[in-house]
């Protein structure tokens, strides 16, 4: 796998990591230290895609998030020394594809890199339309297609798909689940997502006791396959 990446982060130390691994994975690697910079050579250079600092000097990073979704569709993967979660959160709403949070591993960056690339390259990216295996989910129609034959699911039935499969191979916890949903935690809750879980499953996948979409990750919640 091959293409452009772009780096946006004022830590040369960090940029110089990341330039040298995904250098050696067979990438082409740009690299800015401010969001101007960023958004010039997003437009000038149509990398393939874009791995963003979120505590950038001058333009935050999720406004230079925001100002790349209203001139591309670019993936992008944040980096985030944040504590707080509620910034990640933010970020992927705002329409960042994954995020990796410092310290990071520069083999883990190159591996998600090729992750997300997948993906993208894997299908046409339409604005508010997934397509993976022989499923199609309507962000702005509410609706899903599975081979062909319309899922007759309910709002928070569809509404937990769509949060999943925005962002395949990321775990979600349970409470981060419901504050997608609601907004806030309903704390003492959190397992009914697994009663909604288990209804689109019964509807969504084949054999719900060896899902292929919605998969359970032991001990922390759920995701959507990386790859069907």
């Amino acid at each position: 796998m091959s293409g452009t990446i772009l780096v946006v982060d004022d830590e040369a130390k960090i940029v110089k990591q990341a330039r040298d691994y995904l250098e050696r994975g067979g990438f082409r690697v740009l690299t800015a230290a401010d969001g101007p910079a960023a958004l010039a050579l997003t437009r000038g250079e149509r990398p393939d895609l874009v791995v963003l600092d979120l505590n950038l000097p001058g333009m935050d990073g999720l406004d230079v998030c925001r100002a790349l979704r209203r001139q591309s569709d670019v993936p992008i993967i944040m980096l985030t020394a944040r504590v707080d979660e509620t910034d990640r959160l933010i970020g992927l709403e705002l329409g960042a594809d994954d995020y990796i949070t410092k310290p990071f591993s520069p083999r883990e960056l190159v591996a998600r890199v090729r992750a997300v690339l997948r993906r993208v390259q894997g299908g046409v990216r339409t604005p508010g339309l997934i397509r993976t295996g022989d499923l199609e989910i309507d962000l702005n129609g509410h609706r899903a297609v599975l081979a062909g034959q319309p899922l007759h699911l309910t709002r928070t039935e569809f509404e937990l798909l769509a949060i999943l499969a925005q962002h395949p191979g990321q775990t979600f916890s349970r409470v981060q689940l419901l504050d997608r949903l609601h907004g806030i935690v309903y704390e003492g809750f959190d397992r009914s997502v697994d009663a909604h879980i288990k209804n689109l499953r019964r509807k969504l996948e084949a054999n719900p006791s060896e899902p292929r979409y919605v998969l359970t990750v032991y001990g922390v919640g759920y995701q959507f396959a990386d790859e069907v």
